[in-house]
């Protein structure tokens, strides 16, 4: 499996940092996980082929993690490849549904199939085994485990059930959206995440979803982190390749 981060900013703009998205690999097929804004010009810097980036799981449906969705759908379109087939949160079918409705001449040349997906559910999508858990935020928001090795977090507080859905996995891709100093209501701070993951059975976490006062000081955020999760802790960047 090869995880290619695309984006690592939250809502508010920064040069260096697209809004959240991750490209998932393996055997061949592709898993687009949330969106946000750059997601596209990110992907355009990849050399994938577009046709078979065709199945997309949203975390929840907040605008920085899934604007650039139509128009990765309108590109694959325009190349000949009108399926796609989307999953996400409760609230996912109504949301695409009145969105494509804004969009007639975009709508009249999609095949969109929409699954909703529950907490505490383990399915197929595109090859990989994937776990998804609710997280705490201000919409329906899940977290995702792929084969037992990578799990994505949606937007969140700190949220008590993850130590158990992330045992054994390898990498945790979680936010940590402002320093200690700032509050972050239904959002991370860093000692508050290294206090809920002081147990936590994963190897590596790395921090994304970073608003500009925490993408400033991100040697102060994984000191913070690692006060109580003394393991590997990195802060993503755009276009960051991890393979497991």
């Amino acid at each position: 499996m090869r995880l290619t981060i695309l984006g690592t900013a939250g809502v508010l703009p920064d040069p260096r940092r697209a809004q959240s998205g991750y490209l998932l690999e393996k055997d061949g097929r592709l898993v687009l996980v949330d969106c946000g804004s750059g997601v596209f010009s990110r992907l355009a810097q990849l050399s994938i082929d577009w046709t078979q980036l065709n199945t997309f799981v949203l975390t929840h449906l907040h605008l920085d993690h899934m604007s650039d969705l139509l128009s990765i759908w309108t590109a694959r379109w325009l190349l000949g490849a009108p399926d796609v087939t989307l999953y996400g949160p409760h609230g996912t079918r109504e949301f695409i549904t009145n969105l494509l409705e804004l969009f007639p001449y975009i709508r009249d040349h999609l095949r969109v199939t929409v699954h909703e997906l529950r907490a505490r559910e383990t399915l197929p999508i595109a090859g990989f085994e994937v776990a998804t858990l609710a997280m705490n935020h201000y919409v329906p928001t899940l977290a995702y485990k792929f084969d037992s090795q990578l799990v994505i977090c949606g937007d969140s507080e700190p949220e008590p059930t993850l130590v158990d859905f992330v045992h054994g996995c390898k990498v945790l891709i979680h936010e940590c959206s402002f320093p200690d100093a700032l509050p972050a209501p239904l959002h991370t701070t860093p000692t508050a995440l290294g206090q809920l993951l002081a147990r936590a059975d994963v190897e590596w976490l790395v921090l994304t979803h970073l608003y500009p006062q925490a993408a400033a000081q991100t040697e102060e955020l994984i000191k913070a982190v690692q006060k109580n999760f003394p393991k590997r802790v990195t802060v993503a960047t755009d276009l960051q390749v991890i393979d497991l």
